[in-house]
């Protein structure tokens, strides 16, 4: 039978009926009887030490401090690393406060708006500090951030290769200082939390928008000091999640415990201002990168500094080293080369803790590569895509060990490369560049990259933080009916996860995609697992709900057998029957004799019944590694420093692609937070920490009309790693467009001897150069 439903086909999804009718439920759709609303009183400093707090007189028992949270323990993100310093993040701020928006007392109220009466009659009395704020000057800063500590970072990790080399005389050598914004996060969805105990259980209930929902279990079990199985974390429908809410929150200690103590269900609502003031930000980064190469362009090797603004906490469960100490790892992105030499700080500073948001490290070292590889070639006198064929892994050296270590796994990069390239048609543009006057000018950038996925437990064991992947779990379990019920740990917050991995049983079984329930996002029905992250759901769930449908697919084609009176040997399980040599007999009648005839049954048929747990983990677990070249063509009004895109090609491999349209969906969608990135959003801060953006009017988020449809070109090469030969994509369409657009830009700019060298590419920061150069 033709399987249309299974890997490959581009299904519509499943979840989007419910979403599209509005049936969907998110945490603010969530309603308990009794619930109690929350709101927080967060610092209006970034560093100071606090006095005394006084709270409104009769409002002990609906406003809640640091000393009312007994037995509360802090937040405590360790790493294994050599020379990590774990920081101790308070639920509520105890002496000291350590960024603006950072929570010193709770107020309960039966209304967000009366709760936040509450909080407007709290009193706090500061003795204010100086504020680290710069990520460079922290290093050397007098001023601690932490009492205890001896300086101002969490972590310095260096990485040499053959770095002698770099002692020698190159016929090429450029270097560049490069800096990339501070971002916020913006899901659709804020985060938030519902919490209520059981009495009747025993348990305490979390409701939370999150990505983690075991890990969340593991962190909320260590702050309370509750058993695991005494909570229960239930993560809804997630509207949007990025890395922002892979993380444990403050707010869902305290929900927890204020649902522990106070006999009534209570609920905190993330208004945008938190979160775009007090709860995360990402991508900071600051490059001092030299690259060496040949006369012809060929890449000798990269000797870099970087230094990462990790904010004043290190985040659970990831760790303030992870952006930092991966920038070390994959700065040579797709590329050969004989030496290297990287060392990188994670610099702590009174700001809200570094996340891991989507492409997390890779969107700042690609820009940082790339745009120093166009100067190399600009330097050679070649087009930028000849200097990246010189030295990009040529898919004949495949599978390939690059100078840190990274196994990459399958590819053609090369071929990759010249497809976007072919697309642009370069030669017509360079001609039009030449026969261009006045103010608009048009330039053409390319980047590429490869973005490691499905960490497996050998790359995070190293990292000795307190999530460890391991073997992923799914359960495939027939109902009496013949459909089919998968559960898995993971949580989908947009990705299209219930619709993809009913494929891949579908693939598998052949049971239709309407007869499939995908159970997700619940502690107390889906076996462990680490969560959302690292663009790892298809390779590792996937892989777990492929193989635990193999395992049923055998015990439902020996059931089948007997009732085809065949030996289990001859039948074959697939497109929802099984066949014998003789007959067949349909999935859903095995399952119904299971269930409802077991009397038509010997003993010794599939004891195990029909269903099945299943564990997957990579025979080599370093993770898939997809890719993709972004070219670009922008035209800059060099008068009015703005800069528009006209023409944006993508060439991606994601190996076998399950849903075409999903991962198309996945890329445009990466690519429009890309494109954020690089024109558009800065979280600035003054010299005393005050957060320059509080709302949407002041962070400039992209919107439809800045985002053009990309033409989106595919290569499959199946990684030998991973179960169908699939690899994570989902955080790729983020990481290019920094680089690719800086690139193009700079192009256009190029006949007035203009480079930019920092996000985001504000009309600004263009005039300013202009007129910097002309000086």
């Amino acid at each position: 039978m033709r399987v249309t439903e299974g890997i490959g086909q581009s299904a519509p999804r499943l979840e989007d009926d419910r979403h599209l009718r509005g049936k969907g439920e998110f945490i603010a759709d969530i309603r308990l009887a009794g619930m109690r609303d929350l709101a927080f009183v967060r610092s209006p400093v970034a560093h100071a030490r606090i006095r005394a707090i006084r709270k409104p007189a009769g409002c002990e028992t609906t406003v809640f401090t640091s000393h009312d949270l007994v037995g509360v323990q802090p937040i405590v993100a360790v790493s294994g690393l050599p020379g990590f310093k774990p920081s101790v993040q308070p639920v509520l701020a105890t002496e000291k406060v350590r960024h603006v928006g950072e929570a010193i007392a709770v107020c309960v109220a039966s209304s967000r708006a009366e709760a936040e009466d509450l909080v407007a009659a709290v009193e706090v009395e500061f003795d204010e500090l100086p504020a680290v704020v710069d990520m460079r000057k922290a290093l050397t800063s007098e001023t601690r951030l932490h009492d205890h500590w001896d300086n101002n970072v969490f972590l310095e990790t260096f990485v040499q290769v053959a770095a002698e080399r770099f002692d020698e005389p190159a016929p090429i050598v450029v270097r560049r200082r490069l800096r990339t914004a501070r971002q916020c996060m913006s899901p659709l969805e804020g985060r938030g939390v519902v919490a209520t105990w059981d009495r009747r259980l025993e348990q305490l209930l979390v409701y939370t928008s999150t990505q983690l929902p075991h890990i969340v279990r593991t962190g909320l079990a260590g702050c309370l000091r509750f058993d695991q199985a005494r909570i229960r974390v239930v993560a809804p429908d997630v509207g949007g999640g990025f890395g922002y809410k892979g993380i444990l929150l403050p707010e869902e200690v305290c929900a927890a415990w204020l649902a522990c103590h106070l006999g009534h269900p209570v609920r905190w609502i993330e208004d945008r201002r938190e979160q775009l003031t007090a709860n995360g930000n990402c991508r900071e980064h600051d490059y001092d990168i030299a690259l060496y190469a040949e006369a012809d362009g060929t890449l000798i090797g990269i000797d870099a500094e970087a230094v990462v603004d990790a904010g004043a906490y290190s985040a659970y469960p990831f760790s303030a080293c992870l952006e930092a100490a991966q920038v070390a790892s994959i700065l040579p992105g797709p590329y050969a080369m004989s030496a290297y030499r990287c060392r990188t700080f994670s610099a702590a500073t009174n700001k809200p803790p570094i996340l891991p948001y989507r492409g997390v490290a890779r969107s700042g070292v690609c820009f940082a590569l790339e745009v120093t590889l166009d100067a190399v070639a600009r330097q050679a006198g070649l087009e930028p895509h000849e200097v990246r064929l010189r030295s990009l892994v040529p898919a004949e050296a495949m599978p390939f060990e690059n100078v840190t270590g990274k196994y990459f796994d399958s590819g053609d990069y090369q071929e990759c490369l010249r497809r976007a390239i072919a697309e642009i048609d370069l030669p017509a543009l360079r001609k039009r560049q030449v026969e261009m006057t006045g103010s608009l000018r048009v330039g053409f950038g390319c980047s590429i990259f490869c973005e490691q996925a499905a960490h497996g437990t050998s790359v995070y064991a190293g990292w000795g933080i307190p999530m460890v992947p391991g073997f992923e779990q799914a359960i495939a379990r027939m109902t009496p009916d013949g459909g089919l019920e998968l559960r898995v740990g993971i949580q989908s917050h947009g990705q299209g996860l219930e619709t993809t991995l009913a494929q891949v049983a579908h693939e598998v079984l052949g049971i239709p995609l309407a007869s499939i329930r995908v159970v997700h996002g619940d502690t107390a029905l889906t076996p462990y697992s680490t969560g959302t992250w690292g663009s790892r759901c298809m390779v590792m769930a996937g892989g777990a709900v492929g193989t635990a449908c193999r395992e049923l697919a055998e015990r439902i084609g020996r059931i089948g057998a007997h009732l085809l009176q065949t030996p289990a040997h001859a039948v074959r399980v697939g497109g929802g029957i099984v066949t014998g040599p003789k007959g067949s007999v349909n999935i859903a009648e095995v399952a119904r004799t299971w269930y409802l005839r077991p009397q038509d049954l010997p003993i010794d048929v599939a004891g195990g019944g029909l269903e099945v747990t299943a564990g997957y983990r990579p025979p080599r677990d370093s993770g898939t590694f997809s890719y993709a070249a972004h070219a670009v063509v922008v035209s800059v009004d060099t008068e009015l420093g703005e800069v528009r895109i006209i023409d944006y090609v993508i060439c991606e491999d994601g190996g076998v692609l399950i849903n075409p349209t999903i991962v198309d969906g996945q890329v445009i969608g990466g690519t429009a937070q890309g494109i954020g990135t690089a024109l558009y959003e800065q979280m600035a801060y003054d010299n005393a920490g005050q957060p320059l953006g509080s709302t949407l009017a002041d962070y400039i988020l992209p919107g439809a009309t800045e985002v053009p449809e990309p033409r989106i070109l595919h290569m499959l090469t199946p990684s030998p790693l991973s179960l169908f030969g699939q690899k994570g994509i989902g955080e790729g369409g983020a990481i290019g467009p920094p680089a690719a657009i800086a690139n193009a830009v700079n192009d256009a700019l190029a006949p007035l001897g203009v480079e930019i060298t920092e996000l985001p590419i504000t009309p600004e920061r263009i005039l300013s150069a202009i007129l910097a150069r002309a000086a």
